[in-house]
């Protein structure tokens, strides 16, 4: 069984990058078919999809955070990172990476990440 684990930093500095990585165990990322993605969650509100990579290394964004989004991945180290730059308050959230990019087979524990000075 394919299990997921977040890890980055709680807190992020207004206009700095926040950066998680996800590290995949029980199963390849480079496994077709599967999508691997980053969903986050501000306080009060849903779960909102940011972004995706998929067994290939082909990326998806969601259009309102394609400018500020990065996906990318370490296949040595059965890895996926998120990179969000220019971060402000409104950024702060639970952050959960899953497998899938509509419907989430896995999903991770997620990470609360908070922006703050």
């Amino acid at each position: 069984q394919v299990q997921l684990q977040e890890s980055g930093p709680g807190l992020v500095k207004p206009s700095q990058t926040l950066s998680l990585t996800c590290t995949v165990s029980g199963g390849s990322i480079t496994t077709n078919p599967y999508y691997w993605s980053w969903v986050r969650q501000p306080p009060g509100k849903g779960l909102e999809w940011m972004g995706a990579i998929d067994y290939s290394g082909s990326t998806y964004y969601s259009p309102s955070l394609k400018s500020r989004t990065s996906i990318s991945r370490d296949t040595s180290k059965n890895q996926f990172t998120l990179q969000l730059s220019s971060v402000t308050p409104e950024d702060t959230a639970v952050y959960y990476c899953a497998r899938g990019i509509t419907g989430f087979g896995s999903w991770g524990q997620g990470t609360q990440v908070t922006v703050s000075s």
